[in-house]
């Protein structure tokens, strides 16, 4: 696998020099997830401001990996005893997914987009998928594909100051990896391997969940922990958080400025209808407000997940129902998309 080639360099250093810098700007002024937020807004202006900035698809995904084996070590062996609750949640999940879909397209229906559009960028997760399986039916790739990044900046953005003001600016995201010993680093040789694996195998997002699933089995069974020190995870934040803010390059502001309000709008709408089923799934399951919020966020897996670490929230609450949500996604999808094809071939809007 190669991570960088030499036409990418320079945005590459672009985009880590800009993250460098702005994720020193928001540790020094205090802010939430610096090493996260302040590469992924730098990059974000940058982007927008035309400047070269890029993270390699390859690096992104490697990162990802590291991410996927920093997850699976969370899996313990008494969490089967936790298991037996997280069916209840997952229901209440899938509904909230279908009522968040639901308001968002129709908010999206009213700002001039098409049906099929509208119903795609709405889907809270599964972007690749939903944006090629959305113009396979007719939809606007472009319309789809905007919307969904600018959903997921926007809940990167939202989410972690919110939990930073109502818990206390010192009690987010005190993650003690600091005082652990680094363990099992002989896995990170392994990512390759089960980046390949998992693609062969037809995951979902294979370069996050084949690590996980190999980091999980061996962490459950007390067989190896994978660990890395805090600064390690700094720069895994700092990649990826430049990964995300890069993803606007070559858009321009008027574009980006026209499709802001809509999905500021749609965002808002996602996450209010879906804090009603966070709040049963705290009420019910008995985790936080915060973790609940976190499982149902309308937020790709990888995204996410990162947030889930970073904010020490539970993560294998987490990453299990939000993988749960992209697996059903993945598997309603083409129904849907079929119903929506044969739906305006006979000229219906839904």
């Amino acid at each position: 696998m190669t991570f960088v080639t030499s036409s990418s360099l320079r945005p590459l250093f672009h985009a880590l020099s800009i993250g460098l810098f702005s994720g020193a700007l928001f540790d020094l002024c205090s802010l939430p997830l610096p090493w996260m937020l302040g590469p992924l807004v730098g990059n974000l202006i940058a982007s927008i401001r035309g400047f070269a900035v890029g993270v390699p698809e390859s690096l992104r995904l490697a990162f990802l990996g590291v991410l996927g084996l920093i997850l699976g070590a969370q899996v313990s062996p008494d969490l089967a005893a936790r298991l037996l609750d997280w069916p209840v949640s997952a229901v209440l999940l899938l509904i909230g997914v279908g009522c968040s879909t639901a308001a968002c397209a129709s908010w999206y229906r009213r700002t001039g987009f098409d049906p099929v559009s509208a119903w795609f960028a709405s889907a809270p997760g599964a972007m690749t998928a939903m944006i090629t399986m959305g113009e396979a039916c007719g939809g606007d790739p472009r319309k789809i594909a905007i919307s969904q990044s600018l959903r997921v900046v926007l809940v990167l953005l939202i989410l972690p100051p919110l939990f930073w003001f109502q818990q206390g600016a010192g009690s987010v995201g005190a993650n003690d990896a600091s005082q652990k010993d680094a363990s099992a680093l002989y896995l990170l040789l392994l990512l390759p391997l089960l980046i390949g694996i998992g693609r062969r195998c037809r995951l979902p997002t294979p370069a996050l969940l084949a690590p996980l699933l190999l980091s999980a089995s061996l962490s459950a069974t007390d067989t190896a922990h994978f660990v890395l020190p805090n600064w390690t995870q700094n720069g895994m934040l700092l990649v990826l958080g430049c990964a995300i803010g890069s993803r606007f390059q070559g858009m321009s502001r008027t574009l980006l400025a026209h499709h802001l309000y809509g999905a500021s709008i749609a965002t808002l709408i996602s996450l209010l209808v879906l804090a009603v089923f966070a709040e049963a799934i705290h009420q019910v399951v008995g985790v936080s407000r915060a973790v609940a919020i976190l499982a149902v966020a309308p937020g790709g897996i990888g995204e996410l997940a990162i947030l889930a670490v970073a904010l020490d929230l539970d993560p294998t609450f987490v990453a299990f129902h939000h993988l749960l949500r992209l697996v059903v996604l993945m598997f309603f999808a083409p129904i849907w998309a079929r119903w929506l094809s044969a739906r305006g071939s006979r000229g219906g809007a839904p």
